[in-house]
């Protein structure tokens, strides 16, 4: 079952039990989705599609919750940050910084780059073994610095 069917799925169930906050979330989530696939002319979306359009609408929640709290509006904020409970259930857990740097010492040692003018290289490797997968690119670069500093 796909990340989006996923989400059809679980709306259908919060529709049927009335769970308010997941239900609206859960709504807004697929007119988003909807959203995508009448820009791509589509009929479904991979799950790393998916997955950006949940982190995007994370983030939004979680800043509008943190503006709403700057006002004085808890009451705003409360709402927010449970939408972003909602949607933080479909995203999945990011790579953890110990896998990255496993596969970046892997691919220094496949790769034999000379110093960090070689970053262009060790990325673009690194990043096609994690293709697919949650994962946050400034980690990564991050990581791939330190590591070819070292050498």
């Amino acid at each position: 079952m796909t990340l989006q069917e996923k989400i059809n799925e679980d709306l259908k169930q919060a529709l049927k039990s009335k769970l308010e906050p997941t239900l609206g979330t859960l709504r807004l989530v697929k007119a988003d989705i909807q959203y995508e696939l009448t820009k791509t002319g589509g009929s479904s979306l991979d799950d790393l599609a998916v997955v950006q359009i949940l982190k995007a609408n994370y983030k939004k929640r979680m800043e509008t919750a943190s503006e709403y709290e700057k006002v004085g509006r808890l009451d705003l904020a409360e709402k927010e940050t449970k939408e972003a409970e909602v949607i933080q259930v479909y995203i999945p857990q990011e790579i953890s910084e110990d896998e990255i740097k496993t596969v970046v010492t892997s691919v220094i040692k496949e790769i034999s780059p000379s110093g960090p003018s070689d970053m262009g290289k060790v990325m673009g490797k690194t990043m096609a073994v994690f293709k697919g997968k949650n994962i946050n690119g400034n980690k990564v670069s991050t990581i791939v610095k330190n590591a070819l500093a070292s050498l």
